[in-house]
């Protein structure tokens, strides 16, 4: 088991990619020690992990609270004897699908003040933890926008390089005390609470459509599942990636590569394959 004995925080917990991502650490061995706004759907998550024999506790939390991060941190150093592994997934009630000429301040600056401020908080307060463990490993999601300028994403786009940049800074400072810091990047996973809510109101078909022309826009035609991510982050938890630090693993299946993506109906720069002599 590659996280076996490894203690992991899990902050926005009750999220769908956030519960997928716990759950996968309690299968890889890890004691999960879960935290959300919502106490509800973290506990919903819990129940799951114990059921299937993990080992599971809950602490409600307030990822952008200072005094909470740093109390529930402690807590869980304090009880399970060390942190090895910190998550952070909360959401960032971002607004999308509006021209940025058209989007309101507000609506712009939200995600990017809820992703540096949770990010930092969490991310330094497990920092100072692991730092005197000389051990510990930080985890951050983002998505394509990190890697590629995306219309109609908004301040999620820059929320995403923003949490980029900063765990490559974190990652050069915590890196000699022993700690590593890595950035998963998604692709937007279909099955995710996000997609499935937002596809509930254009129906079917509609959504049938906005999936495939994301999926096209990836060199090998189809987006990440949860479980595609989660499994990216127990590899990167576990000391199998003990020299991977201060870098964005690319779960996008390519887009952020530019080559296939496009953000008009004009065809292919390069003109169709022809075979010889044809």
């Amino acid at each position: 088991m590659q996280l076996q004995t490894k203690n992991a925080i899990i902050f926005g917990a009750g999220g769908s990619l956030g519960g997928a991502v716990a759950q996968a650490f309690a299968v890889a061995g890890a004691k999960v020690f879960l935290s959300g706004i919502h106490s509800a759907s973290v506990e919903k998550v819990a129940a799951a992990i114990r059921a299937a024999g993990g080992l599971a506790e809950t602490r409600q939390v307030d990822a952008l609270d200072k005094t909470e991060v740093d109390a529930f941190v402690a807590w869980v150093a304090d009880q399970a004897g060390s942190v090895d592994i910190a998550f952070n997934a909360i959401g960032l009630e971002d607004v999308q699908d509006i021209p940025l000429t058209d989007m309101d301040v507000e609506d712009f600056t939200r995600p990017i003040l809820r992703a540096m401020r949770s990010q930092f908080l969490t991310g330094t307060a497990a920092g100072r933890v692991m730092s005197k463990q000389g051990k510990g490993v930080i985890l951050a999601l983002t998505a394509t926008p990190g890697g590629i300028g995306y219309p109609g994403t908004g301040g999620f786009g820059t929320a995403c390089c923003a949490i980029e940049s900063f765990t490559r800074n974190l990652a050069s400072e915590l890196g000699r005390f022993g700690v590593r810091v890595v950035c998963i990047r998604s692709g937007g996973s279909p099955d995710s609470q996000v997609f499935i809510d937002a596809f509930a109101h254009v129906g079917h078909e509609i959504a049938t459509q906005i999936i495939g022309g994301l999926a096209k826009d990836t060199m090998l035609k189809k987006l990440p599942k949860m479980q595609d991510i989660a499994h990216v982050a127990v590899f990167a938890a576990s000391d199998q990636a003990a020299l991977i630090t201060g870098t964005t693993i690319d779960v996008t299946g390519g887009t952020t590569s530019a080559l296939n993506y496009k953000t008009s109906e004009d065809g292919p720069f390069i003109p169709p394959f022809q075979e010889r002599g044809t």
